[in-house]
């Protein structure tokens, strides 16, 4: 069992996610990618492996490539029978990995619910969970889609966040890797095309993983073409030739719920660029995106009412 950790200037978290990996004896290997830091990532990671030696993988890529591109590096250099994927912010609980393989019977990917908590607070006193399921759940290609599609007041619910260990047999029989183009929902893709090729996806009720949310993490600064990136990749989802008629159609869903933040970006440079034309299209596109676009046009509003009457 390896775990691979992505990171770009984590200097301030990468070691407590690393002991956290090396802490298991589940883990033969942590193999850690370097992703183009200009921080001290590289160093803090050399000097664990100077004391730990061998389970400690380290490369140091040339220039930031994003977190798809970091993870394949990472899967390109184990070869162990199963995989996990571990965000430099985040961290292991004791007895996770072992918690995982042994539900992994007849599985693919073997995930538990996370322990959400915002950075700076104990996950014993403020953390939530994701999912806050009780039972063991079998994921299939409808329910994981349709718990991605973005709802008010579902901040970082969605299941895309979850973090399984994967099996390498089934990603490399079917030539899964996280898609290089994206740095912005990569897990969500590559879960949504293993689902599409027949894994089974099982998500144990334990909470051992940690998910540290930060103000200023990469998922939730994104640029326009990054969304547009991921947005590309939910449409081409519905191409997948073993999706049923319930599958194509939530795919479709997911697609149209990503395309409207797009659009509530192109509305925006539509003001700023004072043009009515460019403004008023994405409006006619479909129904639910103008709704959406609505309802962002009614946000805006009242936040600048309320500032222009000193309310915030």
């Amino acid at each position: 069992m390896d775990v691979v950790i992505a990171t770009w200037n984590g200097a301030a978290t990468i070691e407590r996610a690393v002991q956290s990996a090396l802490s298991d004896d589940h883990v033969s290997q942590v193999i850690v990618i370097d992703d183009g830091s200009t921080d001290g990532t590289y160093a803090v990671v050399e000097a664990i492996k100077d004391r730990i030696g061998a389970r400690i993988v380290l490369l140091r890529l040339g220039q930031n490539k994003g977190p798809s591109v970091a993870r394949n590096r990472g899967l390109e250099l184990s070869s162990a029978p199963w995989v996990a994927v571990l965000d430099a912010d985040d961290y292991f609980c004791p007895g996770r990995i072992k918690a995982l393989l042994d539900a992994s019977e007849g599985a693919d990917f073997v995930a538990d619910d996370q322990i959400q908590v915002k950075q700076g607070q104990d996950p014993d006193l403020f953390g939530d969970a994701l999912i806050g399921h009780d039972t063991v759940m079998t994921l299939d290609f409808a329910t994981f889609v349709a718990n991605n599609i973005s709802r008010g007041g579902r901040l970082r619910k969605e299941f895309g966040f979850l973090k399984p260990i994967m099996r390498r047999s089934f990603l490399d029989t079917n030539q899964l890797r996280y898609p290089e183009q994206l740095r912005l929902g990569e897990d969500f893709a590559l879960y949504a095309r293993a689902l599409g090729a027949g894994a089974v996806f099982r998500v144990i009720p334990a909470r051992t993983y940690v998910s540290v949310i930060r103000a200023d993490s990469l998922s939730g600064k994104h640029s326009k073409h990054d969304l547009e990136c991921l947005r590309d990749s939910a449409r081409s989802l519905q191409t997948l030739p073993t999706l049923s008629k319930l599958d194509k159609r939530l795919a479709r869903k997911h697609f149209e719920s990503i395309d409207a933040r797009v659009q509530w970006l192109n509305v925006i440079d539509a003001v700023k660029a004072r043009s009515l034309a460019a403004f008023l299209a994405p409006f006619f596109l479909r129904w639910t995106t103008s709704v959406y676009l609505m309802r962002c046009l009614l946000e805006q509003l009242m936040i600048r009412s309320k500032r222009s009457l000193g309310l915030s």
